[in-house]
């Protein structure tokens, strides 16, 4: 007679677990029977346990689409499937203050996530990797400065179509950040051949890879093996990457079957656009809309300095439906009041530091807003523009 092993059903993903083995208790888990299918596949089913007494699972049919990521040979591995256990038990108990509002915002841009990813024929399992970045946070900042839903360093960013300078950081655009996270991943996959290894460079980055992969594995073939084989020379941040993002599907798939209550997602990102022709602040611009300054900067992400960018036009997403009644409102603001602006004249002895804080502004704005303005050679008597945030 076979032994026994459990069906974890969620939503999607089937997960085997041989007798007596524990997904959520992070206990020692039994060496499964051998399998010679992969363990985790793609199903359409909504989550179900049940008992079955056999240790393999048929290849998807018909339109089934097996997902390359989850259907590695990695995850029947009995220590991948204690770290995954050791997973599921972090967004179970410890991540429980702050999982559901992942949860919650992923609604407002999942859409968007899973048409790309389509698009280039990725792992549909990868919508979830903004998860674990950044909890589908658009305004999320590392300590080591990666910035916005798919964490993204400023110069890889740049590698990748977005802008990142003093008025505009496109990392935090839902949709230039997806389009660029989307393309990263299918190269690395490209260049690596393997979602382990391509997503433990996403995490560490690719030369880093590339050179554990010479020193460690030179004659090896890249694979999803390799990178497990050799997972004591990556860093613990890495080395643990794809069992946090393999537990966090499991539990965000069937967050009931964990010990959560359902919560109402965020709606679908929905918005109008309009062009801009000029430096306009933000509370400004909400007042044209008929909205307040937050919604603009729920949908305006990028402009994190609080104004649209000068010399330039500049497409400004808008509560939709409201493009007629903006146009109308923004062409009655006088030019010269659609920057919440004040002039201040240098004074001897005053730096830009000196300016910001009484203003109550960061440096960094005052230089945005003065871009011909250099900081060493500040004279008496420059008239600075300075911007008023209302909003902060």
């Amino acid at each position: 007679m076979r032994p026994s092993v459990l069906r974890i059903r969620t939503a999607g993903v089937v997960v085997l677990v041989g007798s007596g083995c524990s997904l959520a208790g992070g206990g020692e888990v039994d060496r499964p029977s051998p399998v010679s299918e992969p363990s985790i596949v793609l199903r359409p089913e909504r989550v179900v346990l049940e008992p079955v007494h056999v240790a393999y699972l048929a290849p998807p049919v018909g339109e089934e689409r097996v997902d390359e990521l989850l259907s590695s040979p990695v995850m029947r591995d009995p220590e991948f499937q204690q770290a995954v256990a050791r997973w599921i038990d972090y967004w179970q108990n410890t991540a429980q203050p702050w999982f559901p509002d992942f949860l919650r915002r992923m609604g407002a841009f999942e859409e968007t996530v899973d048409s790309a990813l389509a698009e280039r024929g990725l792992p549909p399992s990868l919508r979830y990797l903004p998860l674990i970045e950044s909890g589908y946070s658009t305004g999320a900042r590392s300590h080591a400065s990666a910035v916005g839903m798919w964490q993204f360093m400023s110069g890889t960013a740049r590698e990748h179509g977005m802008t990142v300078g003093a008025f505009v950081d496109e990392r935090r655009s839902p949709f230039k950040s997806t389009d660029g996270a989307t393309e990263y991943l299918f190269n690395l996959h490209r260049r690596f051949d393997s979602w382990f290894l391509a997503l433990a460079a996403y995490n560490g980055g690719p030369n880093r890879a590339q050179r554990i992969l010479r020193e460690q594995a030179r004659i090896a073939q890249p694979s999803d093996s390799v990178f497990w084989a050799h997972r004591e020379h990556w860093p613990r941040e890495t080395r643990e990457f794809v069992p946090k993002l393999v537990a966090a599907i499991i539990v965000a798939q069937d967050p009931e079957r964990f010990g959560y209550e359902l919560v109402a997602p965020d709606p679908p990102f929905r918005y109008s656009t309009v062009q801009i022709p000029a430096a306009t602040t933000l509370d400004v611009l909400a007042r044209a809309a008929e909205t307040d300054e937050t919604e603009i900067r729920r949908l305006n992400p990028e402009l994190y300095r609080g104004f649209t960018p000068p010399g330039r036009e500049y497409s400004l997403r808008i509560p939709e439906g409201k493009a007629g009644v903006f146009a109308a409102n923004y062409a009655a603001i006088p030019s010269g009041e659609r920057m919440t602006v004040v002039e201040h004249s240098v004074e001897t002895g005053e730096t830009l530091s000196h300016i910001a804080r009484r203003y109550g502004i960061s440096v960094r704005d005052l230089q945005a807003a003065n871009p011909d303005v250099r900081p060493r050679y500040l004279r008496v008597g420059v008239r600075l523009t300075v911007p008023i945030l209302l909003t902060r």
